[in-house]
């Protein structure tokens, strides 16, 4: 079978990003299909652009590397610019390449045009990937704003859905709201995966920070990651005289300038700050901490997200604290890998770091869990032939 992929954020375990895609690819060579990814170059992934458009070999992987630079610290106006640029260039791919089914991965929403373009001029099967409720989010935002611009963005949405065979959301939340809309499309859910074998190997403790007694929070320093709650939380235990619980943040973004800076002003002396780095690397310092800490901003639309961080932290074997009310919640409390803590009030992360820091034996035990349903329900094997069974029956009928 031929799949051709659009994905805009591709990334090996080199990179300090996702490698969803990457991985599944890789499994799907390696049972012999053709796999061609049209990506660009995204500031956390280890890819180089070479000229307007790159072809490399990754592991048997055919990647079309657009030279299109994307930074979450670049302003909404030129990331908006990025993505049309590569909605436009992609659809030369989409025009030109032999595919049996084309996957769109958005968000981007503006993934959806080389999809369409694919399946309405050249006639491909298409199946579009939810990573996320665009245009939702971007609403809830006030990244789109007027009532014409919006509408057009829901109207284009709804236009990629109706014309995919098939629709994977990347978590139960996306799934179900997609299915309420539009209960008669086919709505799958393939959740992100993680590399359990890597995630769970065994790494040096850091050399400067010491094991058990650190939270960790791994990905972007941004509004939607809610992130000057971390430094709230920081304050608090500073305040108790907890200062044997530090909280370490790991990744780039809008806000880290402005994060490292009131850190220094507020004397935040148990925060500690790292600049992004590859997944090989970042195993150790996710697998000695103390738990790792996911605070999406408290809104409805980030109920139903589905962050790498999530899965990764569960494969490394240490409790969660997260903050989402939806399917996340759900999951963290039937499995017992961790809690589920008010985004609007710090002191609640405060709280659970203390216990775990004073219950070793709990924070074991849920590390354990973690470990095991990591292993059970996100391994990236078992999920890209969970993805491939839909793309066959695509393709099949």
């Amino acid at each position: 079978m031929k799949i051709l992929y659009f994905y805009q954020y591709f990334s090996t375990s080199e990179g300090a990003w996702g490698t969803r895609v990457y991985e599944f690819a890789k499994h799907w060579v390696s049972l012999g299909h053709q796999v061609s990814v049209v990506t660009s170059v995204y500031a956390k992934s280890d890819l180089k652009g070479e000229g307007l458009v790159g072809r490399q070999q990754v592991e048997g992987i055919d990647l079309h590397v657009i030279n299109i630079r994307i930074d979450n610290k670049q302003s909404k106006g030129r990331r908006i610019i990025t993505f049309i640029q590569y909605a436009v260039i992609s659809s030369w791919y989409a025009l030109t390449m032999k595919a049996d089914v084309v996957i769109a991965s958005s968000g981007p929403i503006t993934v959806g045009i080389p999809g369409l373009v694919a399946r309405w001029i050249r006639r491909r099967k298409l199946v579009f990937e939810a990573r996320d409720l665009w245009p939702e989010g971007a609403v809830k935002l006030g990244i789109l704003k007027g009532p014409l611009t919006i509408r057009v963005a829901y109207g284009f949405e709804r236009l990629c859905y109706k014309s995919s065979r098939a629709i994977i959301g990347l978590s139960p939340g996306i799934q179900l709201d997609i299915q309420k809309r539009f209960p008669e499309l086919r709505v799958e859910c393939v959740t992100n995966a993680v590399n359990i074998s890597l995630f769970s190997s065994l790494e040096a403790e850091p050399h400067d920070l010491v094991k058990g007694a650190y939270a960790i929070y791994f990905g972007n320093l941004g509004e939607v990651n809610n992130s000057n709650y971390l430094l709230d939380a920081a304050s608090d235990l500073i305040k108790r005289g907890r200062t044997d619980i530090s909280i370490v943040l790991i990744g780039d973004g809008q806000l880290r300038v402005a994060l490292k800076e009131r850190a220094v002003k507020q004397n935040l002396v148990n925060v500690r700050f790292y600049d992004l780095m590859p997944k090989s690397k970042l195993v150790g310092y996710v697998r000695n901490a103390l738990a790792s800490v996911i605070p999406l901003k408290p809104l409805p639309v980030f109920d139903t997200s589905s962050p790498n961080k999530l899965f990764e932290s569960l494969a490394a074997g240490i409790p969660l604290i997260q903050t989402s009310q939806g399917w996340i919640k759900t999951f963290v409390e039937e499995h017992k890998v961790g809690f589920t803590v008010d985004g609007h009030h710090p002191a609640d992360l405060a709280d659970k770091l203390v216990f775990l820091k004073d219950n070793p034996e709990v924070a074991a035990k849920m590390g354990r869990e973690a470990s095991r349903v990591a292993a059970r329900f996100f391994d990236k094997d078992y999920l890209a032939e969970k993805m491939l069974n839909i793309l066959k029956s695509v393709h099949e009928s």
